[in-house]
């Protein structure tokens, strides 16, 4: 990650000003493991089992890919990167101590400054090795943090990204140098040893971890009252989800014509934004765009992003998109997406409310085009389409509207001349199917979504009859 710093200079006349001289990026070494299924599969119960295997079933090369992606989105210099399996796990190090040792004479025969290594370590295997390279380690829960804490822009994502850090942190202070281990004086008059440096600041950062847990459920309760709002409206809610870098800001920037940023790095988009958007009836819909999952995703940053993730569980349609570019890597992507999706509370019977977008159809071979085009006809929840070049875009729209429009409900309404008022509200909150006009008055054939309809007959009474009782 490349730095500024300021540089005092000095001028033939005495004057004193300052220089930004733009340092050069941290030199940093991609290290990905790959762990041999049979290993994997005996590590099920410890507690990362799912993530392990979800990781076992996926390709090391575009694992490695993935984590250098991971790294220039902190806009570090790859010195190198390499795979690396291992037939056992050693508990102090991970690797073993003779590929420890080569990879340290590597690493400074190269300048590296950072090693990142693309599974999770424990806080002494992090340790360990920062003291065998003499460099500083980075594990891929590390590196996705420093990610999120670089693109958090809102002051909810700001909050969501400290309380995942500091919990990563709290369990990493056995990482601290040895004066934390000092006692302090302590109180006279409580006796007894004084309180460690470390014990110090595990305390300090509970404290911070039980404030900003506080200051999170009061953005869940603002998010809900939002939702409670909305629903007043009501307008439904389309929400996007998928991989990072799968296209999602920019399929959102299509259909709404915003300017959120979108760009071919992971996780552009941190800070979930939504749009109102019609569809091609004139029907308005809450488009929301929101964080890309990742395979592993850390545990913390599930559980501190649960707020904005909520927009996902609570909406009436997910547009699960995929980039399928690389039809193999697009299936392990899936599964990933599909494992969050349940671990917030996402199952079977929500799936009917689900579309999937194959997405990038502008970078398809012709083959895979074909063969593509030929799987999406099998199945009805499927639409093809280029964010970048708008296609599939109208097909979207329409497949949406005909989700929401599934339980909407005809009505017939006759109104007076002198019912200006009424006319405008009945175009507002339904859509108008046909429409007949004479000196009485005006007929209206109308689409009413449930929550619509609701509000309608509040409003209306008898006045609104069924279709089949008075046809126009």
């Amino acid at each position: 990650m490349s730095r500024k710093s300021r540089r005092r200079k000095q001028s033939a006349r005495g004057e004193i000003t300052f220089q930004i001289e733009e340092k050069r990026p941290t030199r940093a070494f991609v290290l990905h493991v790959s762990l041999p299924s049979a290993l994997l599969d005996r590590q099920l119960s410890s507690g990362e089992g799912t993530a392990r295997r979800t990781q076992a079933r996926r390709d090391p090369e575009h694992q490695l890919a993935e984590a250098v992606a991971l790294a220039k989105a902190l806009d570090l210099d790859i010195a190198g990167r390499e795979i690396i399996t291992l037939s056992k796990i050693h508990p102090a190090t991970l690797l073993g101590p003779g590929k420890v040792e080569e990879l340290g004479e590597h690493l400074h025969s190269t300048g590296t400054e950072l090693v990142i290594v693309n599974t999770r370590l424990s806080p002494g295997q992090q340790r360990n090795l920062e003291k065998a390279w003499d460099v500083k380690v980075l594990d891929r829960t590390g590196l996705i943090l420093e990610i999120f804490g670089r693109r958090a822009r809102t002051k909810e994502g700001r909050l969501q990204v400290e309380l995942a850090h500091l919990n990563y942190q709290k369990t990493r202070l056995v990482r601290s140098w040895t004066h934390l281990e000092r006692q302090r004086g302590g109180f006279g008059f409580m006796g007894g040893p004084g309180e460690t440096q470390i014990e110090a600041d595990r305390r300090l950062i509970s404290e911070r971890i039980a404030r900003l847990t506080h200051q999170l459920e009061q953005v869940v309760r603002t998010r809900e009252l939002h939702r409670k709002a909305r629903r007043k409206v009501p307008y439904p809610v389309i929400a996007l989800a998928g991989y990072t870098n799968t296209g999602k800001s920019t399929l959102f920037n299509h259909l709404t014509r915003a300017n959120v940023h979108a760009k071919n790095q992971l996780f552009a988009t941190l800070d979930p934004t939504m749009r109102l958007v019609s569809l091609p009836h004139g029907r308005k819909v809450m488009l929301s765009d929101t964080v890309g999952f990742i395979s592993d995703l850390p545990t913390t940053l599930v559980a501190a992003f649960r707020a904005t993730l909520e927009e996902v569980v609570e909406a009436d349609i997910i547009l699960h998109v995929r980039d399928m570019s690389d039809e193999e890597e697009a299936e392990a992507q899936a599964r990933d997406v599909e494992q969050v999706l349940g671990e917030l509370g996402i199952d079977e019977e929500r799936r009917d409310r689900m579309l999937e977008v194959w997405n990038k159809a502008d970078l398809w071979t012709p083959e895979t085009r074909a063969r593509l085009e030929k799987l999406a006809d099998r199945r009805p929840n499927v639409v093809i389409t280029s964010a970048l070049t708008g296609e599939g875009l109208d097909t979207l729209l329409e497949r949406l509207e005909n989700l929401l429009s599934a339980d909407d409900e005809m009505r017939i309404m006759d109104l007076k001349p002198s019912e200006g008022a009424e006319m405008a509200w009945l175009y507002r909150h339904a859509e108008v199917l046909e429409r007949s006009d004479s000196e009485e008055g005006s007929r209206l054939l109308l689409r009413f979504s449930p929550a619509e309809l609701a509000r309608a007959q509040a409003r209306f009474g008898d006045r609104l009859r069924e279709p089949d009782t008075s046809p126009l």
